[in-house]
């Protein structure tokens, strides 16, 4: 054997060695949290969408997903991401008064919405950055503040007419980026499914079409996602469900009837829940007085006397009094006469306490890599999201948090 034929022999066999040590590299594992807002957690079963049963038959399916106490938009999506109770963290409804900063809280302040001051707990994209790892944020609550003092490393502004495809195309971006500068977390919002449910009630058939381009969009980044090659693991969720609501005579009770005009109150939100503020306990327990003496179809209480189950009882952006809407009512601001609007019939809601009302009850459906197929497991409870999200990180989670990684331990697999 010639000199030169054995330096190529043994270039070839470092070659083999070296490309079997490669390949046999294991690359760390991704995580794609997408929320298709107010998705029930029976729309699947009811409406068939492909996609979605081709998804579920791949991994893991939750029967449904329960919503903290209150089912509204922003406190579940933050609490997806953070792993606490709305009650913990700080974001205790869509709308509510913060006394120390003297200041209505409301989805629609864009100044206040982009303000740390107001998001508790540790997100997710946090907590990646915080084991050096990047993270990205097409859309969700808390990702536009620099929450413990950072950003996500890729995220932005909410723009509702944003097309949802462009929302994808934007995803698959940020997987195709160089290892380096690569999120391995990244969460993905949808709208659409919420809207509808809300314009023409959870059994319309407009709301069936928009299930249905729902599924479309899940079958696009299910086909994209599996082009990168990546070991992604896509975790979809909602944050609630959504109540068919029917105008009777029966349906609204009126604030302006509950309140004399002599009543120094400060109250936010209508719909399935009224927080009320009053500083003097005199002033609050005639109020409060007043109020039981006109329940009809909802339920007062004092904060601190909320259920437990509720874990609502102590930050105090919650009302000192809560007004709780029993489902299918729904409280107004004014009066009959000066609230003459009519609601389209049938129409949607959420917001009812979730422990009692199933329609409230939102999805969990999960692939990937480090997730075990075909497992159909019983309902649990949001906050446990978080710590299985950090598992497959590999992320030590804060003390704090409420979730609790053995809850979804079993559909996990290295």
């Amino acid at each position: 054997m010639t000199k030169r034929i054995a330096l190529f022999l043994l270039f070839a066999a470092l070659a083999v060695v070296s490309e079997s040590c490669t390949s046999g590299k294991k690359q760390e594992s991704y995580v794609l949290l997408i929320s298709f807002d107010g998705f029930r957690h029976d729309y699947v079963n009811t409406f068939q969408p492909p996609h979605f049963l081709e998804f579920i038959k791949e991994g893991t399916a939750a029967k449904a997903m329960i919503p903290s106490f209150p089912s509204k938009t922003f406190p579940n999506h933050y609490t997806i991401v953070t792993g606490m109770y709305p009650g913990h963290h700080g974001l205790v409804d869509n709308t509510f008064y913060d006394s120390t900063q003297n200041v209505v809280y409301t989805m629609g302040k864009r100044e206040l919405v982009q303000d740390a001051f107001y998001y508790g707990g540790l997100p997710l994209w946090q907590l990646a950055q915080q084991h050096g790892l990047k993270s990205a944020s097409y859309f969700w609550v808390g990702s536009e503040a620099p929450v413990a003092g950072s950003y996500p490393d890729y995220y932005e502004i909410y723009d509702g007419d944003v097309p949802n495809e462009a929302r994808i195309n934007k995803v698959v971006e940020w997987l195709q980026l160089p290892e380096s500068e690569r999120p391995r977390f990244i969460s993905l919002y949808f709208s659409l499914v919420d809207s509808e449910g809300h314009n023409s009630g959870p059994n319309s058939e407009k709301l069936k079409e928009t299930v249905l381009e729902a599924d479309r969009l899940l079958g696009i980044i299910d086909e994209k996602i599996s082009r990168i090659g990546l070991p992604v693991n896509i975790i979809v969720t909602s944050d609630h469900g959504m109540y068919e609501m029917q105008e009777t005579p029966e349906t609204f009770v009126y604030l302006d009837s509950l309140f004399a005009p002599e009543d120094s109150i400060r109250f936010a939100n209508s719909g399935p829940i009224v927080h009320v503020y009053e500083d003097d306990s005199a002033s609050r327990e005639h109020v409060l007085q007043t109020l039981l003496a006109r329940e009809t179809f909802f339920k007062v209480y004092r904060r601190e006397e909320t259920p437990e189950k509720w874990h609502y009882n102590k930050h105090s952006r919650i009302g000192d009094l809560l007004l709780v809407m029993e489902q299918g009512h729904y409280f107004r601001n004014g009066s009959p006469d000066t609230s003459k609007a009519s609601m389209a019939t049938p129409w949607g809601v959420h917001g009812f306490d979730p422990n009692v009302t199933p329609e409230m009850g939102a999805i969990f459906y999960a692939k990937g890599p480090n997730i075990r197929k075909g497992i159909t497991i019983p309902p649990f409870e949001n906050v446990h999201v978080y710590p299985l999200a950090a598992r497959i990180l590999g992320l030590e989670v804060p003390a704090n948090i409420d979730g609790d990684l053995s809850v979804l331990l079993p559909i996990y697999q290295e």
